[in-house]
């Protein structure tokens, strides 16, 4: 099973390791406090980041409602959130259509994110509170791998990866303060996680060196980094599978920001770079 999950990681992202996964955060979306755009205004501004991360050449893109703070509990976001995001998702992938696009939708609406998914011809989404509790900026966030790999099941879904958060940022974990992350990601693992997210304590902070080291060494299924990637830093985590870059691609790494096309070239001739340079000098240490 595990071989499997690796085989089928390795035949939709390019590389085996350090994939490069530019960040669309889709502007607010109708119903949300800062919403200042039209529905079509929306998908073009998506669909020219698209096309700004296929000039450059990374590896995949996922899209996110980022701009919707402040962010709905799961239970109560609407299908004003996933009809939009379908038809944002469904223009985006007509872009990028030579590699994979995945889907997160916030906060915490991993369902809706795989009826995006399917409903858009996407390849995966990126789900939070897999596996165990946790306290979230919007409240008490509980597991949901039972049922939503139910779900994936029930909608014929199957194709799409689900890549799910471990520890994940913007959360306090004292309830699970006695279930370390390798832990945290084995039981991941156990639950049919088709890979491991592991970030920094908030957007744009660096995920802990030796956490990346340790989950990477504890599961046999695909990691990613989910914060905190830069220019500088990506050596540090090109042994991980995947990187997903949302910050630093942005103009003064300020997520509100638009996309920066200087600094998406760079960081791209950074990973080149990397790539050519033996893996022994890439190790995490």
């Amino acid at each position: 099973m595990a071989a499997s999950v690796l085989e089928r990681f390795w035949g939709t992202f390019k590389h085996k390791t350090g994939n490069v996964i530019g960040m669309i955060h889709v502007r607010a979306l109708p119903g949300t406090p800062r919403n200042s755009h039209s529905v079509k205004e929306i998908v073009d501004i998506a669909c020219k980041e698209a096309a700004i991360y296929k000039h450059a050449g990374v590896d995949g893109i996922i899209v996110e409602n980022m701009h919707d703070i402040p962010y709905l509990h799961s239970s109560q976001v609407g299908p004003e959130v996933t009809s939009v995001m379908s038809v944002v998702c469904h223009e985006v992938k007509r872009i990028f259509s030579h590699a994979p696009v995945g889907v997160q939708v916030l906060a915490g609406a991993n369902k809706e994110a795989l009826a995006v998914a399917k409903a858009a011809g996407l390849q995966f989404i990126r789900a939070e509170g897999f596996v165990f509790s946790h306290v979230a900026d919007e409240g008490l966030m509980n597991a949901c791998a039972g049922e939503l790999m139910r779900f994936r099941k029930h909608i014929n879904a199957e194709d799409v990866m689900v890549f799910t958060d471990v520890k994940k940022k913007h959360s306090a974990h004292a309830i699970t303060s006695d279930v370390d992350i390798v832990n945290t990601a084995q039981a991941a693992e156990f639950f049919l996680s088709d890979g491991v997210i592991v970030t920094g304590d908030a957007t744009g902070k660096a995920a802990s060196d030796t956490e990346v080291k340790a989950v990477l060494g504890g599961v046999t299924i695909p990691v990613l980094v989910g914060s905190g990637v830069t220019q500088d830093n990506y050596h540090q985590y090109s042994q991980a599978h995947a990187v997903i870059v949302g910050s630093h691609f942005k103009l003064d790494s300020n997520w509100l920001e638009e996309i920066d096309v200087a600094r998406v070239q760079k960081f791209m001739e950074t990973v080149h770079q990397v790539r050519h340079v033996p893996i022994e000098s890439t190790m995490i240490m």
